[in-house]
């Protein structure tokens, strides 16, 4: 699968929906690059969804930090959308859990940047009970 990234907005946060493998190399530069970019223009709220990306390595792992940090660094904040069971448990083993807020629901993630709003957030120690032994 080709790895791209396409922009789309909700509520004017931004959304990007990230598809293929998030790995050393090209893909991981693109990401940082797409997301600097948005920053750079003034969107300081961005989704990452990464439903259709099926493997992230070392490097793409720091890509998500860089993302992250970038974030950070201009006051805005980053949320992390419908990861796979293998990714989740990547992010938990490297306790990256700890920085990244995780959403299952779209709509829960964009809620998640307005105080006033309800949302459900991701539970990691229910997921990781209901997968424990598997």
């Amino acid at each position: 699968m080709k790895f791209e990234i396409t922009k789309r907005e909700k509520e004017g946060i931004a959304i990007l929906d990230i598809s293929g493998k998030l790995i050393m190399g090209e893909s991981a530069g693109e990401l940082r690059e797409k997301f600097s970019w948005v920053i750079d223009n003034g969107t300081k709220q961005v989704i990452l969804n990464l439903a259709a990306v099926d493997y992230i390595d070392s490097t793409g792992l720091g890509a998500l930090v860089m993302c992250h940090t970038k974030a950070d660094s201009v006051g805005g904040m980053i949320k992390l959308l419908n990861l796979t069971k293998r990714n989740i448990e990547l992010l938990v083993l490297t306790k990256l859990t700890t920085i990244f807020d995780i959403f299952t629901d779209e709509q829960d993630a964009v809620n998640s940047f307005f105080p006033d709003r309800k949302i459900e957030r991701f539970d990691i120690l229910q997921f990781l009970k209901k997968n424990k032994g598997h």
